[in-house]
């Protein structure tokens, strides 16, 4: 849901905040006050087209923003974006200079009009006169229509997956088959002389250990041995000390009892410095001075640096060298096997594709004909007289496989009578589109069955001039039509006809002002006087009178 949008030096406004709540929020106002130019700045953060024009007089830069209540699907989008998600709402803002130039903000943080052009479909959808079509392309419409069906995109999803996986394994192996070829030898050559060296995980570290020792056996051996002396063999040693001082301490715990536990501290600590003693001993009587051990090992590390040099950091890294390229190379002696093995998998993937592209296709066939009818009909209640269909179109060609399914989905519409069925684009006015789109929309929620997984469709709908060209009955058709798909989204709506602000949750006005010579565009919150107040205006003109305001009072009752 939209919390609130604000605007700065934007085209005529120069500072405005509305704050938008849950239901049915109505724009109204004099012509020329600002209303939509409102919708226009939100469609700008929607990811629309920007323009220095926009750029109110004397400013160096036009600044909008919003804050939506943060989605799933939007934190998903953000995460993916590498955008840090700001608790339960999303803030949205777009510097525009006088230059052309802008820059795009999202939760304070720096990113592009394709981000917001992401959250768009999830967020909000805008139809504003100058936008209508731009969000509403042949991927929002099918999943509109698979919104009214109920139907799951799940089973196609999965087989396009395991397709294009299986295509892709297909695709790299026959890739640069030349080049792989003519690698053969060279792998070969690797293979053979990772494999000749006979290499053993670690050993690297452990020649080095060992060359350390050998290049200085004399000096490893003098150390040991001086400490051996030092600790356990001379007259002077430790040992010897310790075994003195134990003997006497022994003595004071025969008659006092608290020197028992020193004397224990005492002969462990002798029994640890033994251990410690011959431990040296050993490695002292165990270093073998060996000048050919030496070159051998000298030799045997500098195989090692060369296949490190070629292949790796350290010997277990050429071992994982050579066991991918002894892969490499079972992939080409078993080249026809695989592709035998890859092409059979391929196969049934797109046979296990076609079958469910082929069963959602006659779903969405038999949901679009229900979706047509009703929308017609909700359409011509609207002030006008249309033939229209949904389209569904299989492209059955790979080229035409995606993870949505084969299906080309596109509303047509035939304004006048006798004329051809064309796509929405070529509709004639932005009103019109409007009015359509608000049709469609009460179709979809009002006759939508319950589907198997909801799909996603957009918080946040907005309308410009909806009511362009109607009035009386038509017009409380709109209202209602509004009021009803407010229900279930939070709907925004510029409209110039009382009947149908007299159906609004939150009314707000759009008043233009001028002060110290320039103007400025006010937006306001209405209250319950307020509102009748404003629906009696529209209802008689400039002067608001008794009997205009006792059928204002109606008609919102009436709306109630």
């Amino acid at each position: 849901m939209l919390v609130e949008l604000r605007a700065e030096n934007y085209a005529v406004i120069d500072h405005a905040i509305a704050v938008f709540g849950p239901g049915l929020n109505l724009l109204t106002g004099e012509t020329g006050a600002g209303k939509s130019i409102l919708v226009d700045a939100l469609a700008l953060l929607m990811g629309g087209k920007s323009s220095a024009e926009v750029v109110r007089h004397g400013a160096d830069k036009a600044v909008v923003s919003c804050v939506f209540e943060s989605t799933a699907g939007a934190e998903t989008i953000l995460e993916e974006n590498g955008i840090d998600a700001d608790g339960n709402e999303i803030i949205l803002r777009r510097e525009i200079l006088s230059t052309g130039k802008g820059r795009v903000f999202v939760n304070n943080q720096p990113a592009t009009v394709a981000v917001l052009k992401q959250l768009a479909p999830e967020l909000a959808l805008v139809h504003a006169q100058t936008e209508t079509l731009t969000s509403f392309d042949q991927a929002q419409q099918r999943i509109l229509l698979d919104r009214f069906g109920g139907i799951s995109i799940d089973a196609v999803a999965e087989a396009h997956t395991r397709w294009r996986t299986a295509q892709t394994k297909l695709d790299e192996l026959l890739q640069g088959e030349q080049d792989r070829l003519r690698m053969v030898d060279l792998w070969t050559y690797q293979r053979n002389e990772i494999e000749a060296a006979r290499l053993e995980p670690g050993e690297d570290e452990a020649m080095e250990t060992e060359k350390r020792v050998l290049a200085n056996a004399e000096k490893l051996y003098a150390a040991a041995m001086g400490a051996f002396e030092q600790l356990y063999e001379g007259g002077a040693s430790a040992e010897a000390a310790l075994r003195g001082a134990l003997k006497n301490v022994e003595e004071l715990a025969r008659y006092d009892g608290r020197f028992t536990e020193a004397a224990q501290q005492l002969a462990s600590a002798r029994a640890t410095l033994g251990d410690v003693s011959f431990s040296l001993r050993d490695y002292a009587e165990g270093i073998d001075a060996s000048p050919e051990r030496l070159a051998e090992i000298e030799d045997r590390l500098a195989a090692l640096d060369r296949l490190k040099r070629k292949y790796g950091k350290n010997v277990t890294e050429v071992i994982a060298f050579g066991e991918e390229v002894a892969r490499k190379l079972g992939e080409v002696e078993d080249r026809d096997e695989i592709l035998k093995q890859l092409q059979a998998e391929l196969n049934a993937s797109a046979t296990a594709y076609r079958v469910a592209a082929g069963t959602l296709h006659e779903e969405r066939k038999g949901a679009a004909a229900k979706l047509a009818n009703l929308a017609e009909a909700q359409i011509n209640s609207l002030a006008m007289k249309v033939r229209f269909e949904v389209a569904v179109c299989a492209a059955e060609h790979q080229s035409g496989w995606t993870a949505s399914g084969w299906d080309h989905v596109e509303c047509r519409i035939a304004t006048n009578p006798g004329e051809p069925l064309k796509p929405l684009a070529e509709i004639a006015s932005g009103g019109e589109m409007s009015r359509v789109m608000l049709a469609l929309k009460v179709s979809v929620e009002e006759g939508a069955v319950k589907p198997k997984k909801k799909t996603a469709a957009p918080r946040t709908l907005v309308f410009d001039e909806i009511d362009i060209g109607i009035g009386g009955r038509a017009a409380e058709a709109v209202g209602q039509k509004l009021k009803s798909l407010s229900k279930g989204q939070q709907v925004l709506c510029v409209t110039h006809l009382p009947q149908i602000a007299a159906f609004a949750d939150q009314h707000f006005l759009i008043d233009k002002r001028e002060a110290d010579g320039r103007t400025k565009t006010k937006i306001s919150l209405l209250d319950q006087r307020a509102s009748m107040h404003e629906v009696a205006r529209m209802l008689s003109g400039a002067k608001v009178t008794e009997t205009s305001l006792q059928h204002a009072a109606q008609m919102i009752a009436g709306s109630r």
